[in-house]
């Protein structure tokens, strides 16, 4: 959910694409936390979905930063990256987090994880719907990602065919994916689709929706090992919008239309390949967003950038928001399917990002340019060991390639 570019250096489509990502998980929540119908329609029942665009987002921006470095004939600082990775996300984190232990008994779920799987990011294991702080799950996959990707970058980048190895792994990750969405499907059989049981098995669990970020990744490789390739297929932006809205639109149905027929969820190919291809149609919208003759790209929608700019702390703030605001507004009689109480709580959640982004985020941020101002170094600040890319082998399969 992190936004990693700064306010002059900014996409439209991308801070399109971010918006539309938070403004379906706040759809999501409102019906959820506020007023347990589907308020916005059919908006409300895919809302869940804005969480799979932010995973691809996140996949392509960070894999950018660590595979550019490579590309570069750069070396990673892991203790820079890891360093800006935690003064971005860290600060607003804790200051939720110390809300929901503040405001214990008005923000607790059905069950509340110990505070060092909070502190740990660990709390999505075995995590059920309902719980303390539950849409904190998706930051537990990130920085699980966070962690991982740069390390695996760093393992691999002294190999000769360092370039056909993480085209490999990429690709052995994602049918890892789905494989393990499969085979929970199989052996826990239609049982694993009751609340419990899904929630832990596949919609919280990290090995069942890591391989959403991995379509983002693919992007970073190919922007910047298969350059004209790369530059071929951007070329194309309005082409790739029009099939990544498509592929949108076709998976949402078919996800939608399972859950209303079928009692029991999913069947066992949506899940083994829905998420996935749902990505995947993310991943095509974000090539369209990047692409200079797309209109995603092009067209600057009014107030994108800001609800861009602010996401990560709207994600944050709003469910516990919500949820504070319900009992209030209930007691002023004021119908929270109503224009008025929509508008009331929407308005203070959004009020409430910006105010976390603006006192929290924006001084640590600030923080991270001064003492952490770039994320690749050059060859002799490189941590010890494997961590500069083979960049001449790399450039070599690559230009073969494309």
């Amino acid at each position: 959910m992190n936004n990693s570019l700064n306010a002059a250096n900014r996409l439209n489509g991308l801070d399109t694409l971010r918006a539309l990502a938070i403004s379906l998980v706040l759809m999501s929540h409102y019906g959820a936390v506020v007023s347990h119908k589907p308020t916005f329609g059919f908006l409300t029942d895919i809302g869940w979905m804005g969480v799979d665009l932010f995973f691809v987002l996140s996949g392509y921006l960070i894999g950018n930063q660590v595979i550019s470095a490579f590309a570069r004939g750069e070396g990673l600082s892991l203790k820079t990256f890891f360093a800006r990775r935690l003064l971005r996300t860290l600060p607003n984190y804790y200051v939720v987090l110390a809300l929901y232990f503040v405001f214990s008994a008005e923000l607790a779920g059905s069950a509340t994880a110990p505070l060092w799987r909070f502190l740990s990011f660990t709390q999505n294991i075995g995590l059920h719907f309902g719980e303390t702080f539950s849409h904190s799950w998706s930051l537990c996959v990130e920085e699980q990602f966070y962690v991982i990707l740069p390390l695996v970058a760093v393992m691999i980048a002294g190999y000769k065919k360092s370039l056909k190895l993480a085209w490999g792994i990429l690709i052995v990750a994602i049918l890892a994916g789905m494989s393990f969405r499969g085979y929970s499907w199989l052996e826990y059989g239609r049982q694993s689709m009751n609340d419990v049981d899904y929630a832990v098995r596949i919609y919280y669990s990290s090995f069942a929706r890591f391989d959403e970020l991995l379509p983002g990744v693919a992007i970073a490789l190919l922007k910047n090992y298969h350059t004209a390739l790369y530059e071929k297929i951007t070329r194309q932006g309005n082409l790739l919008l029009a099939f990544g809205a498509t592929a949108f639109v076709i998976m949402a149905y078919l996800m939608l239309n399972n859950f209303q027929t079928d009692a029991d969820g999913f069947n066992f190919y949506l899940m083994t390949f829905g998420f996935s291809l749902l990505s995947w149609s993310f991943a095509l919208l974000t090539l369209a967003a990047l692409s200079t003759t797309s209109l995603l790209h092009k067209i600057r929608v009014p107030g994108a950038e800001r609800l861009a700019l602010w996401s990560y702390a709207i994600y944050l703030a709003h469910k516990p928001i919500f949820k504070l605001l319900v009992a209030p507004l209930k007691a002023w009689n004021i119908d929270l399917n109503a224009p008025l109480g929509i508008s009331i709580v929407m308005g203070v959640a959004l009020v409430g990002g910006w105010l976390l982004y603006r006192l929290v985020e924006t001084p640590f941020m600030n923080m991270r340019a001064k003492f952490f101002p770039a994320i690749s170094v050059g060859a002799n600040e490189a941590t010890p060991g494997r961590a500069i890319m083979n960049t001449s082998a790399m450039r070599s399969t690559s230009s073969t390639q494309n």
